[in-house]
């Protein structure tokens, strides 16, 4: 017989006291598997994902021109708010690459710190598509295609509809530039995301060759280091000249609001000056205005407008231990290179022989072109005009910056990864250690 509880007799037919059933099996519940892709039922139409998903971006790139512009018009009497938000308009279209022609002539250098926003907003769509579509983990490179094409589109109509609305009451914006422009940023973009969320990424990582795998990441690490070390020397220029910055902030008279609002939009343009800065520690430099260099070796400016970030500009050429700038790029490339070489004996393992010098030296050189392409594009995409007069030519020249950069940081790769070979004592074999005493 079964023991009795005295807090809940049992009754004959498994019943308790109480009128529950007891020394039953209550059977399992059963949760049905997910589906590979997601359930048919919580997919969304492609269009209406692919709209939702680009108006979110867009609009929440949108606000923080709107909001910056709305400071620095704060003080201004004869601003409205249909004309700051036109202005704001003009701005974002301005942050995706689209030239706005004013009065002086075209403006076309970009605040670089409102691109990053959009691509990474867009970036997010084109994996909050793929998911709606039930795209998720497919490796499907045509799903992952389709939701980026279907955010490009989106954008791309947004895009044109702004520049409308800006030309009706204010500087002229080419409607098919700006949508052709915004189709392939946000294509470009959300194609970054897709690929991710559907798991396109493994699967291209996992048939790339390994030493095309490691040559691309480090050349990837070398030029983010050199860009960080530009940013870290643009700073270090605009606090020593902060004097200067204040007294232009201060010589625009907006008040306290409008002040705020010209400094954040200096501050938008930072990751120009970042680029700018490592364009200069590579040795090309950049032009501020027509006929004019900002180099290591030659500094010629002319008459500058009252912009904060320019306050950081050098006198004059390096000379005493300012030389030791130009040894920057070499060393990231050398860095590079250190950490590529670490990685590579890291995969290998202490069981195996170690790799011949051509499967760390290949993927060093490969580092150079791979930094050469980052650095160009985004000194290509920093520069712009400010006008039709001697400000038109602005920023770095891309090919040059790119140049430079592959030879320097393939040199420096190649040096830090041979060093760190030669100086890392390889383990002997199991065959060959010397017997424990």
């Amino acid at each position: 017989m079964s023991p009795v509880t005295p807090d809940r007799p049992s009754r004959p037919g498994g019943v308790s006291a109480d009128g529950r059933p007891v020394n039953r099996a209550v059977p399992a519940r059963r949760v049905p598997a997910p589906r590979a892709g997601g359930s048919p039922r919580g997919r969304a139409p492609l269009p209406v994902a692919a709209a939702v998903a680009a108006g979110w971006a867009a609009l929440t790139s949108y606000l923080p021109v709107a909001i910056v512009l709305g400071l620095v018009h704060l003080g201004a009497d004869s601003t409205t708010l249909t004309s700051t938000l036109r202005t704001a308009l003009a701005g974002w279209l301005l942050g995706h690459g689209v030239p706005i022609h004013t009065e002086s002539g075209p403006l076309g250098l970009a605040p670089l710190a409102l691109t990053v926003l959009a691509l990474w907003r867009l970036t997010r769509a084109g994996v909050h598509v793929s998911r709606a579509i039930g795209a998720r983990d497919s490796r499907s490179p045509r799903r992952a295609l389709l939701a980026a094409g279907a955010v490009g589109i989106a954008y791309a109509l947004l895009g044109a509809l702004a520049a409308v609305l800006v030309g009706t009451g204010g500087p002229n914006v080419s409607p098919v530039r700006a949508g052709a422009t915004f189709a392939v940023v946000g294509t470009l973009a959300a194609l970054v995301g897709a690929t991710r969320i559907t798991a396109v990424t493994r699967l291209l990582h996992a048939r790339m060759p390994g030493p095309v795998r490691d040559g691309i990441r480090a050349g990837l690490v070398a030029g983010l280091l050199l860009l960080g070390a530009g940013a870290g020397a643009a700073g270090l220029a605009v606090a020593t000249g902060g004097g200067d910055a204040a007294d232009m902030i201060g010589a625009y008279r907006t008040g306290v609001a409008g002040q705020a609002g010209v400094t954040l939009v200096s501050v938008a343009y930072a990751p120009n000056a970042a680029i700018w800065s490592a364009s200069y520690l590579l040795g090309p430099g950049f032009a501020v205005g027509t006929d004019t260099a900002v180099r290591t070796s030659e500094v010629s400016v002319g008459a500058l407008p009252a912009v904060p970030l320019l306050a950081g500009l050098p006198r004059g050429p390096v000379d005493g231990f300012g030389a030791l700038l130009l040894a920057v790029p070499v060393l990231a490339g050398m860095v590079a290179g250190w950490l590529l070489a670490r990685r590579v004996a890291r995969l290998a393992g202490p069981e195996r022989a170690p790799q011949r010098w051509a499967e760390l030296l290949a993927p060093a050189a490969l580092a150079g072109p791979v930094a050469g392409v980052l650095l160009g594009v985004a000194a290509a995409v920093s520069g712009g005009s400010l006008g039709a007069g001697r400000l038109a030519q602005v920023g770095p020249v891309g090919w040059q910056v790119g140049a430079v950069a592959a030879g320097v940081i393939a040199v420096g790769a190649l040096l830090g990864a041979a060093a760190t070979r030669m100086l890392t004592r390889a383990p002997a074999p199991e065959g060959r250690r010397a017997p424990a005493q």
